[in-house]
């Protein structure tokens, strides 16, 4: 499916409706920070990887709206999602952590 990019609360919502019960793997990032570029190829090659969970990205400066409802304070911070529920979320550029979290859910 490759890597959605979510724009608004709208987009936000839509993802989590349309994915029923897969897993939604949101990455909270900025163009400014220099972990969150760092881990970000790592991110997309992951859509590759799994290809049954749904990998979505926002920039919380493009999208402050998303970054606020769902309370994120740094980047790159990481958030999973099924059944529109938030399973659980973590911050920083931990690549096994995130594969971790993925195998976890899936």
């Amino acid at each position: 499916m490759g890597m959605r990019i979510l724009e608004s609360q709208k987009d936000f919502e839509m993802v989590l409706k349309e994915a029923g019960c897969k897993l939604v793997v949101i990455d909270f990032s900025a163009t400014w920070c220099s972990p969150c570029q760092k881990i970000k190829p790592e991110f997309h090659k992951l859509t590759e990887k799994y290809k049954d969970v749904i990998f979505c990205e926002t920039d919380v400066d493009d999208a402050q709206e998303i970054a606020e409802s769902c309370g994120i304070k740094c980047m790159p911070t990481f958030q999973f999602y099924k059944n529109g529920a938030l399973l659980s979320e973590f911050s920083g550029a931990n690549l096994s952590k995130l594969e971790e979290k993925i195998q976890e859910y899936c």
